[in-house]
């Protein structure tokens, strides 16, 4: 398979703290990469790092061969490797359709459409499109703020999405979802980006997520990659069980009430 991002000893320290070392990874086009760690492990650190919003210390970056180390966010993400933050960066008081055209004006290097006067119409389509694919079109006029995270999530995950990224970066994409939720939520998420090629990496604390929907796994644990391969050996890995997974993940689910399907508990 073809090779989207490659990473070679990469480094961040702050001062005297190493936040991330020796992180070797490779990542192949359509893959679906599940990162697990608990919090301070270098997760967060090493999406940083690629997608530019934190320069790294040493090592090397490569997207598709080509070396990106250092690169301005704005550039990598016109490359091909975009990302959603734990917190969506929605606009709150617009709509879901009015966000999405935003997200593609800009996209397409056009004057953002903040008021929605004349609009091109093609765009509009594709605005519609994208909202089908992750089932979230009945949503297209309401305002963000009237909805559950779940749906903000999918709103969120959607306008990553509006480039067509080779590589897409989600942080922890079902925190805020409710326990009951979650696999319907990701089953929409998966199923909307497996329509397209687009590798994908998400952070995600939920073992069950993981083992259902990522066939390969990355354990972190103190800045440093402590396990790399198919996501059942990773999960059963000794070491894995008692640094990780023991000390970070058997806790209680989510108390969110909000849904992926606007349906939520009392």
């Amino acid at each position: 398979m073809t090779t989207i991002l490659e990473t070679k000893n990469l480094e961040r320290t702050f001062g005297a703290v190493v936040a991330a070392k020796d992180i070797n990874i490779r990542i192949d086009a359509g893959e679906v990469l599940g990162v697990i760690g608990s919090n301070g492990a270098g997760k967060t650190t090493f999406v940083n790092m690629v997608t530019g919003y934190l320069p790294p210390s040493s090592g090397e970056i490569l997207y598709r061969g080509a070396p990106i180390t250092g690169k301005p966010t704005r550039e990598i993400m016109r490359l091909g490797i975009c990302r959603s933050f734990q917190i969506p960066q929605l606009f709150p008081e617009m709509g879901v359709l009015d966000n999405m055209l935003i997200a593609l004006t800009i996209a397409k290097q056009q004057k953002p459409v903040l008021f929605r006067p004349a609009i091109d119409r093609v765009v509009e389509d594709e605005a519609i499109a994208l909202l089908t694919r992750f089932r979230i079109e009945r949503y297209a006029h309401q305002e963000i703020q009237t909805l559950p995270q779940g749906v903000r999530k999918l709103v969120d995950i959607a306008m990553a999405t509006v480039s067509d990224p080779a590589l897409l970066f989600l942080d922890e994409p079902t925190s805020g979802v409710s326990a009951d939720e979650k696999m319907d939520f990701m089953r929409v998420l998966i199923d909307a980006l497996k329509s397209t090629d687009t590798a994908v990496l998400f952070i995600e604390h939920d073992m069950e997520i993981v083992e259902e929907f990522s066939p390969r796994c990355v354990a972190f644990y103190e800045g440093t990659i402590l396990a790399d391969g198919p996501t059942g050996d990773v999960l059963k890995d000794a070491k894995v069980r008692e640094f990780v997974i023991g000390s970070e993940f058997h806790r209680k689910p989510d108390e969110s009430v909000e849904t992926a399907t606007g349906k939520g508990a009392a």
